[in-house]
């Protein structure tokens, strides 16, 4: 989720929502960064889908890997590296995003992509497999978790809340997230390519430590369709997991980010995550030190370790 400083200086929703709405990508810091376009994916049997690709890797327990926002799969490409000698690593690529081909305009984004995500699932005969999703792809694992309840093993939500505009207030509702959402939506639109980019680049600054990763969040966010952009955006800012939570049975850890050099304080990030997670039973929370967003990245080898925790749960 984006991180929790931007709401330090906020004075409205409005100006916050306008200034990240365009900043929800992915960078992979101390992981391989890959900007060039992800390799041909190994799809697990006859699954075909025009809202997802799954690359396959490794042997072993299945583990599903979602990106964000603009995100390409390469963002888990090291974690997915560690893990394929003990696990069958599934690596999801979402349609229109980081230059994957996007074929519906205007249409609905994430509700399509939990229902494909839940097709894969039993298509390729994944036996409760653990879920992990960063950002965007986390609210869609807890959403498929919540729809298909017997499908999802556990979830891992890597810096991501049930509903993203709360981290605007306690006071925020989907209804009156959602004027904001649409003028965010139409500041995607509407951006110059030369604008986009140096606001993209601004933003990665807040995003990711490392240079190389943050040429990454501009290079994947620039070859992502506007309209699938805008479109996701929009539904995210105003999707609410939270009233789903208390009936959850899938155990789930949410991990999030803190970061006292420009990230989020550790004291704000305790407060939020408790506070929206507080619905959901059984759950654990983890916080980062020293991390932004992207925690996979600027803390490789802590980040790995949560995961390793995490599965053998």
């Amino acid at each position: 989720m984006l991180q929790l400083r931007h709401s330090v200086a906020r004075s409205t929703l409005r100006a916050v929502c306008l200034a990240s709405a365009s900043l929800w990508v992915v960078g992979s810091g101390a992981l391989t960064v890959r900007a060039e376009a992800a390799p041909v994916p190994v799809v697990q049997g006859a699954f075909a889908s025009d809202r997802l690709s799954v690359e396959v890797v490794g042997d072993g327990p299945d583990v599903v890997l979602i990106p964000g926002l603009a995100s390409s799969r390469e963002v888990w490409r090291a974690e997915a590296d560690r893990l394929q000698p003990t696990h069958r690593v599934h690596l999801v690529q979402l349609a229109g995003f980081a230059g994957a081909p996007w074929t519906h305009g205007d249409g609905p984004f994430v509700e399509p992509v939990v229902g494909d995500l839940a097709r894969y699932i039993r298509e390729a005969g994944l036996e409760r497999p653990a879920v992990i999703g960063h950002s965007m792809g986390g609210l869609s694992a807890l959403l498929l978790a919540q729809g298909h309840p017997g499908l999802v093993g556990k979830v891992m939500s890597v810096d991501s809340l049930p509903f993203f505009s709360a981290m605007f207030g306690p006071q925020v509702t989907p209804e009156s997230a959602r004027p904001f959402a649409a003028q965010a939506a139409a500041g995607i639109l509407s951006a110059d390519e030369a604008g986009f980019r140096t606001h993209q680049a601004q933003g990665a600054i807040g995003l990711a430590r490392d240079p190389a990763t943050r040429e990454a969040i501009v290079d994947w966010s620039m070859a992502t369709d506007r309209r699938a952009m805008a479109t996701a955006m929009s539904e995210v800012m105003t999707t609410d997991a939270r009233p789903g939570l208390a009936a959850m049975t899938t155990p789930v850890w949410a991990v999030y980010a803190s970061d006292a050099d420009g990230g989020a304080p550790a004291a704000m990030a305790d407060a939020v995550w408790g506070r929206e997670y507080a619905a959901l039973p059984g759950v654990r929370l983890i916080r980062v030190d020293d991390a932004r967003h992207f925690i996979m990245a600027d803390r490789p080898e802590r980040f790995a370790e949560l995961v390793d925790q995490f599965l053998a749960d």
